[in-house]
């Protein structure tokens, strides 16, 4: 069916206001990625975290803005083997070193400091479960996941690429585990580090670097560098010119400038990149908490991306309508939850109580309800809209995302038994978009 210019600028615009959430989780990648190099930076190199942030991003941004999605496509599979070789290789030295003892010890036992393997209480047994929702679902809305599935060669091909990244991300995950582990179970007092205890200092945000810095040898702390540069570098390449081809394409192309050349499309990419990484850039400021930005990037994902993925995918029913409602619908609801990082007290609270640093903290699955309720908008409103207009309740002049179906003479005719061919004006316009 045509689509006629007002259903083309309605269209394009809630296609750019569904971009927002997209760019605002890549900005927020940006600012992940930029905190954990810049943590490493600061504490092995002994450089002000500041400078650490400053230098990492301008070398993220100038690499990406030259190299292009080249940056991704041909030194990814270097950047992997570094992570995967380099993190493996702290492993040994830093399970060996003599501060600290055994793991399965402190595991539940505390010696030097708390166990670490804890226990979930049953008053955040609820904030658990949403936090594992979120990791779990969040990251399938990103961007950049779907740029890589649809660049592949088949569908076979997306297919093993999907697996395959799932069970390399458990096999790096094991590394900081066993780090972290290790840092549970030393004796901090007799290192050059002292009492008190980087979790006592609030340093938690940074226990790989600093493990790598005390309990290992010099060597072995540059080596850890160069993994986590190599992940920074792959992540960061990823977001910005995830970011950067959303804006430009849906946004810039498509309701700024129609009829904006190709050269000029690649000064917004790259005006793109810059502004993204400036963006993220200035957000590390808020909080050094790699976890944070994380959770909160995929946070924005899982509660208002995540829900538009899903109708679009498996329900027939959704339309533009559902959509932009149940965009509204949550990112409203979201944003009255309330976000500790941007200083946004909860409005509304659901099961609010008070945590060991005295703020008010969200213990129910607060994020699992508001996509749930976001998904079951999509869903309502589509419905909704399809039947008034398709009963006339509505005039079809108001149907700017046209989800009435037009009646077409052409296919009554091939109903009828009259195999006639449809004029071929009618044949372009049918095929015209």
């Amino acid at each position: 069916m045509p689509l006629h210019s007002s259903q083309q600028k309605y269209g394009n615009l809630l296609a750019s206001a569904l971009i927002f959430p997209a760019l605002i989780a890549d900005v927020l990648w940006v600012a992940r990625t930029l905190v954990s190099v810049g943590a490493t930076m600061s504490v092995i190199l002994d450089i002000s975290y500041v400078y650490s942030i400053i230098i990492a991003s301008v070398v993220a941004i100038v690499y990406t803005i030259l190299g292009g999605f080249y940056s991704v496509a041909y030194t990814e599979v270097i950047q992997l083997i570094l992570i995967f070789i380099s993190l493996w290789l702290c492993v040994p030295f830093a399970l060996t070193n003599p501060h600290s003892l055994d793991i399965s010890l402190t595991a539940y036992n505390q010696i030097f400091q708390a166990p670490w393997v804890g226990t979930v209480e049953p008053h955040e047994a609820g904030k658990w479960f949403d936090n594992f929702m979120v990791l779990a679902l969040g990251g399938l809305a990103y961007q950049a996941l779907y740029q890589r599935i649809l660049s592949a060669s088949s569908y076979t091909q997306a297919q093993v690429i999907c697996f395959a990244s799932s069970a390399f991300c458990l096999v790096l995950g094991i590394p900081p585990i066993l780090i972290g582990a290790v840092a549970a179970s030393t004796d901090w007092n007799s290192t050059s580090y002292g009492l008190p205890t980087p979790y006592e200092c609030g340093e938690a945000s940074s226990i790989f670097p600093i493990t790598l810095r005390y309990l290992t040898p010099t060597f072995v702390s540059f080596i850890g560098i160069g993994a986590v540069t190599a992940a920074v570098m792959s992540s960061m390449n990823s977001a910005l010119l995830s970011s950067a081809s959303m804006f430009s394409s849906n946004v810039y192309k498509n309701i700024i400038r129609k009829q904006a050349s190709d050269r000029e499309m690649q000064w917004v990419i790259r005006i793109s990149v810059v502004v993204v990484g400036l963006t993220g850039t200035g957000l590390t400021f808020l909080d050094n908490s790699v976890l944070v930005f994380w959770l909160v990037g995929s946070d924005m994902s899982f509660t208002i991306m995540f829900p538009q993925l899903v109708c679009i995918l498996f329900f027939k029913v959704s339309n533009g309508y559902g959509a932009s409602l149940g965009f509204l619908v949550g990112i409203t609801l979201r944003i009255l939850s309330g976000e500790p990082l941007f200083g946004l007290p909860p409005v509304i609270c659901y099961g609010c109580q008070l945590n060991d640093e005295g703020t008010l903290t969200q213990f129910f699955p607060f994020r699992t309800a508001i996509m749930i309720t976001s998904l079951l908008s999509v869903l309502l409103f589509s419905w909704l809209a399809a039947f008034l207009f398709n009963q006339g309740l509505l005039s079809e002049k108001w149907d700017v995302f046209k989800v009435k179906p037009k009646e077409n003479v052409y296919e009554d005719r091939k109903a009828g038994g009259n195999n006639t061919e449809a004029p071929v004006s009618v044949q372009l316009l049918e095929s015209t978009v």
